[in-house]
């Protein structure tokens, strides 16, 4: 049976003792409550305790496994890695909503909401905020709980949890209670904090209402004890309830005790108001971008209006009710969200500076009736807490391992040298050489020559890698790349020298792949002269002139002309000859154009598929194009016959 702090068993509460320790500070194992019994014998609880999950990392802890995968997955727990990779403090939930909001931005619901309209809340929020961070900096915590007051605005230092212990339980146990549950005043007020949970033991509530002296009229027992009011908003998504903090006892099927929370009163709310695969709120995306004006925008700019006047006439409702709260708990993620609570608007409810606001001081999901039931349970119930001391002396251990310096096992890499400064402008020159050569542009290759006062047989730099031992120069690397026109503007226009060898011992000429490019050297050599080189050493043919390389040009084109043209006469005689077979077969040793019995008529594809067959696609590319001349001069005949 869960134990509620307001219905502790009075054996436990003589003997409590307040502990001064944070969560943070210890490796714990939660202990299950529904273990220990009312008595909290040692012997049962040492026999019951069992493992749970936490994150040490954000100091916060979980039911079950599902929660703490949940919140591995949500934006408070990847921005306090990111945190702790920077070597910064981790922030609570409560800090995290805090900075989200000044973001202006909706996260859409809970950290750890499983919704399908919050498919990847982490590229719109969580980027924008690393972000931020990032100009500002994060040289100290300057969020705060929203709903604290002055006097509770105490920094971060403060732990989430009230840690007590009791002789009945082993030394190594402790028992602990949520902060959040005592009002302002009690906090202040740290010393007596197990005097102060003497006073909040409430007796369960009365099975016979009682009655009112005034006129008789039975009052409902709720109305008798102290409650809270708790709520959530976000992403379209509202639930509120008032729970009386009395407990009632009913009994199950099997006829067991069990202990049941009073529900005044509740109330859910759902509106379509986020954008699917996107994820944040319409008013948070209409004030980043500017008002969209599709339909479903539209749609959601109204249900945003509709979904904030339904909570505010809630609110409204149940104002008696929350006047007479002693807590106040919201989750409100968002600008939009908080105005809908906070206002101003005309007959608010609740109000920032309101002592009793609090926020829940652990991750919650998607707004539910059930998820406030569940928060409300967390919140009111003994967390049963063991220390592991082998498990602390062991994450002592590795600290201090991780400490000290470990030897490296692989071999540190050299540190390149750093260039001088006439090898960093090497190497400059040497990636803007080959970008112009390799783009063929030359003239600004050539400008580029001029400007930089370089020789045109500059050595690109370094030497040693592979591509500029096999081309040094510019004309190698021109020569490589099968590039005529750098080749002659390099060697006539900007005297390079071809006789220049590479690492391998060859010149430009012996590295050039085609024709056009080793003609490009002959005709330099006769532009050029047969004094200005050594051509010998530079193993350049004799010379061409540019009208003998036109001139060959041109002949080799006729001569592939004529073949071609011998060889388009040889086929079509031969497509010809087989035409005069096909119409000269004869019945009965008889010549005509009569059918052949039995014979099958061949369609006119098929016969010009027959007709092209054997040819290369260039020349039944010209037979079709000859076909189609063909009949459009006879269609033209005949049409100039009939006029």
């Amino acid at each position: 049976m869960s134990k509620a702090i307001f219905d502790l068993p009075q054996e436990l509460l003589i003997t409590l003792q307040q502990k001064q320790r944070s969560l943070s500070e210890t490796h714990v194992i939660e202990v299950p409550d529904n273990k220990v019994d009312a008595g909290f014998e040692a012997q049962d609880a040492k026999e019951s305790r069992a493992p749970s999950t936490s994150c040490l990392l954000c100091s916060t802890r979980f039911a079950d496994l599902q929660e703490q995968r949940r919140h591995v997955r949500s934006d408070w727990h990847n921005y306090n890695l990111k945190q702790k990779l920077r070597g910064h403090t981790f922030v609570t939930e409560v800090e995290f909503d805090t900075l989200v909001e000044n973001l202006d931005e909706s996260l859409s619901g809970s950290d750890s909401s499983d919704s399908e309209e919050n498919d990847d809340p982490k590229d719109n929020t969580l980027t924008m905020l690393l972000r931020k961070q990032a100009r500002i900096g994060h040289s100290e915590p300057e969020v705060l709980d929203d709903f604290s007051t002055k006097k509770r605005k105490r920094g971060s230092g403060k732990p989430p949890l009230v840690w007590f212990s009791t002789p009945l339980l082993p030394s190594n146990t402790s028992l602990g209670v949520y902060r959040a549950v005592f009002t302002t005043l009690e906090q202040e007020q740290e010393a007596d904090m197990v005097k102060i949970l003497h006073n909040k033991q409430l007796k369960p509530a009365q099975s016979k209402p009682p009655t009112d002296t005034s006129n008789g009229v039975p009052l409902p027992s709720v109305m008798t004890s102290p409650q809270i009011f708790l709520c959530m908003v976000g992403g379209g998504h509202f639930a509120g309830m008032i729970v009386s903090l009395a407990p009632r006892y009913g009994k199950k099927n099997t006829g067991a005790e069990e202990r049941q929370a009073i529900v005044i009163a509740h109330k859910t709310f759902h509106r379509y108001t986020t954008r699917r695969k996107q994820g944040g709120a319409q008013s948070s995306n209409d004030s980043a971008k500017g008002a969209a004006h599709s339909a479903g925008a539209s749609i959601r700019r109204y249900n945003e209006a509709a979904l904030e006047s339904e909570i505010r006439a809630l609110l409204t409702e149940w104002k008696d009710f929350i006047d007479k709260s002693q807590l106040i708990f919201v989750r409100a993620t968002g600008s939009s969200n908080r105005r809908t609570l906070f206002g101003p608007y005309d007959g608010q409810v609740l109000r920032h500076n309101d002592p009793r606001n609090r926020g829940f001081p652990f991750s919650t999901r998607r707004a539910t009736q059930a998820e406030l039931m569940r928060s409300f349970v967390e919140l009111t119930r003994v967390k049963v807490e063991e220390v592991d001391e082998a498990a602390l002396a062991a994450a002592a251990a590795v600290e201090t391992a991780s400490a000290s310096p470990k030897p490296s096992s692989t071999p540190s890499k050299p540190t390149p040298a750093k260039l001088s400064k006439e090898e960093e402008e090497a190497a400059l020159h040497t990636t803007q050489l080959q970008a112009l050569i390799r783009r063929s542009k030359v003239p600004a290759l050539l400008s580029y020559l001029s400007t930089n006062s370089l020789p045109t047989d500059f050595r690109f730099y370094p030497p040693s890698s592979h591509a500029n031992h096999h081309a040094p120069t510019s004309l190698h690397l021109a020569a490589s790349i099968n590039s005529p026109i750098v080749v002659l503007a390099l060697l006539t226009k900007a005297n390079a020298d071809p006789t220049t060898l590479n690492s391998e011992g060859k010149p430009a000429f012996i590295l050039a792949g085609d024709r056009a490019t080793r003609d490009a050297f002959r005709v330099a050599r006769s532009e050029l002269g047969e004094e200005r080189w050594d051509w010998a050493a530079s193993q350049i043919p004799p010379p061409l002139t540019r009208a003998e390389v036109e001139k060959r040009d041109q002949r080799e084109k006729q001569e592939a002309g004529k073949e071609e043209a011998e060889r388009r006469k040889t086929e079509e005689d031969r497509l010809r000859k087989a035409e005069e077979m096909r119409g000269g077969d004869t019945v009965g040793g008889r010549k005509g154009g009569g059918k052949v019995l039995g014979a099958v008529e061949k369609t006119g594809a098929e016969k010009r598929e027959e007709e092209s067959r054997g040819l290369t696609p260039e020349m039944r590319m010209r037979l079709e194009r000859e076909r189609r001349a063909r009949a459009a001069e006879a269609r033209m005949r005949g049409g100039g016959g009939g006029r």
